[in-house]
């Protein structure tokens, strides 16, 4: 494995994402100095946050799971999540709404997942569920560690007896097909495969590979932290920073200094110059190119993912309440194939939408005034490359649109005292400098998957190392946290395998 070359006592981590302090948790654990510079007050990235009137939104992921990526991180510096939060397992890990008045709750325990399967579809469902569930076990523990958790330099590098053990189990067919070999019930098959848009590509066109994305939704188990999602980078920063990691919050990098092929600092905006003997950059990638004055070495243009437009709604308590809402619902519309034809390939809104309906309130109440709920409503959308939807006059009315379905179909009391308190769409994105307006950054094309993705590594620059959403792995909460310790990996050679990844690796079926 290529590390950065000459001396790398002092590193300095540009943005305070989770992937930026997964690589300052486990640099500062290795022993290097670590200097962390984020342009907003806060840790988070991504995993942005805003206050209104006593709500506390979180703007950025709200699915988390692998916790056990969670431990590792914390694990670097000798600490260990329950030191720093309190997580909770959701149960269900979804309900799953479907146009035709149908429900089911997404369990993550096999036995209680049969039993809804069987009562939903009937019993050949419930024995597909379960061949599907041990497929999915196989598929994760064939590519974790040899393809998700490794740093590779090359194409070459992947031809091992696990790559051929992950085509052997179909890996590289495509996700929808994989599935449909154990579930018939069109329904079910989203419960399975709606992962995909995370990935940017419709199941019927993604890898198998991918389905890992299911496997960490509906068998690892979906998972919420006391606070709001901003407390998993509050305690990861206060971990980092009791290991001895500095932050320079409200500070923007706006140059790198270069002395031939090495990056000597970082200067922010202010002008403050921060001398390093490596960088990890985790910003956007049109921005780290700038950065480092290179262009991508592409046969193809990098090509992003869908977009999404996030509606946050303050609402009274009982017209949350009808009945018990779950933490997450999926509200599927009838003509779920069509949506990804409107958003990847027409470039258009949903014509039939399906939402994700968020209650973090249905955890921690404190996140809202009392008597109060917060909601999160997403919508997947178009990213900006082709530019067809004008936001600034079809914003209010979508977003009221987007409540008008909550209402029919999930909370039918959420009329006048609803609060629309913030609204993300693509345009805002985009004024964070995410390419195309997405936060789900590139699309896991097959171009754009595994070596063929943007690498951690640049030729010509000797002690700098790309980390985030857009390199390797990819997108999520899990592979950023992941990318930052493969960061690290770049900068110090692989570290012994600590107690917890040992942990994890035995607990795997």
């Amino acid at each position: 494995m290529r590390t950065v070359s000459g001396r790398a006592d002092h590193v300095v981590v540009v943005g305070a994402g989770f992937s930026g302090l997964s690589a300052a948790l486990h640099l500062a654990g290795r022993g290097r100095a670590v200097t962390v510079v984020e342009r907003e007050p806060w840790p988070g990235g991504r995993a942005g946050r805003r206050d209104i009137d006593g709500y506390l939104l979180d703007t950025g992921p709200t699915v988390l799971t692998m916790p056990d990526i969670i431990d590792e991180a914390f694990a670097a510096v000798g600490e260990n999540t329950s030191q720093r939060l309190k997580l909770d397992a959701l149960d269900p890990a979804y309900r799953a709404q479907f146009a035709d008045g149908s429900s089911i709750d997404v369990h993550t325990d096999a036995d209680a997942m049969t039993t809804a399967v069987r009562d939903f579809a009937g019993p050949r469902e419930a024995d597909g569920y379960r061949s599907l569930r041990s497929w999915l076990h196989r598929l994760y523990r064939t590519e974790f560690d040899g393809f998700i958790a490794s740093n590779f330099d090359s194409p070459l590098s992947m031809l091992t007896p696990q790559l051929a053990r992950l085509a052997g189990i179909g890996g590289f067919r495509k996700w929808d097909t994989m599935v449909r070999r154990h579930i018939a019930d069109e329904r079910l098959r989203r419960v399975f495969t709606f992962q995909s848009l995370y990935a940017g590509v419709s199941p019927q066109q993604a890898l198998a590979v991918y389905a890992v994305i299911a496997y960490m939704d509906t068998v690892s188990g979906v998972y919420f932290p006391r606070g709001g999602m901003r407390a998993l980078p509050d305690a990861l920063a206060a971990a980092a920073q009791d290991a001895g990691v500095r932050f320079r919050y409200n500070s923007a990098v706006t140059e790198l200094e270069r002395s031939g092929t090495r990056v000597s600092a970082a200067v922010t905006a202010d002008g403050d110059r921060i001398a390093c003997d490596a960088v990890v950059l985790t910003t956007e990638l049109p921005h780290t190119y700038r950065l480092l004055g290179r262009r991508p070495r592409r046969l193809l243009p990098h090509r992003a993912a869908p977009s999404a437009v996030v509606v946050h709604v303050g609402c009274g308590a009982a017209a949350a309440d009808q009945p018990q809402t779950a933490h997450h619902t999926i509200l599927f519309g009838d003509a779920w194939e069509q949506t990804f034809s409107d958003i990847v390939r027409d470039g258009r809104l949903m014509r039939d939408p399906s939402l994700l309906v968020t209650r973090p309130t249905a955890s921690d109440p404190d996140l809202a005034p009392a008597g109060r709920d917060l909601l999160y409503v997403l919508a997947p959308a178009p990213n900006l490359s082709r530019r067809q939807v004008d936001w600034t006059s079809t914003t209010a009315p979508y977003a009221q649109s987007m409540l008008e379905m909550v209402r029919q179909r999930l909370l039918p009391n959420l009329r006048d005292d609803a609060r629309v308190l913030h609204i993300d769409t693509p345009a805002d994105w985009a004024r964070q400098n995410m390419m195309a307006g997405t936060p789900f950054a590139l699309a896991h094309t097959f171009a754009q998957t595994g070596p063929f993705r943007p690498g951690n590594l640049l030729r010509g620059i000797d002690n700098a190392v790309l980390a985030g959403s857009s390199t390797v792995p990819g997108v999520g909460v899990p592979t950023t946290l992941i990318s930052g310790r493969l960061a690290a990996d770049r900068v110090t050679g692989v570290a012994r395998e600590s107690a917890t990844r040992l942990d994890l690796k035995a607990k795997m079926p």
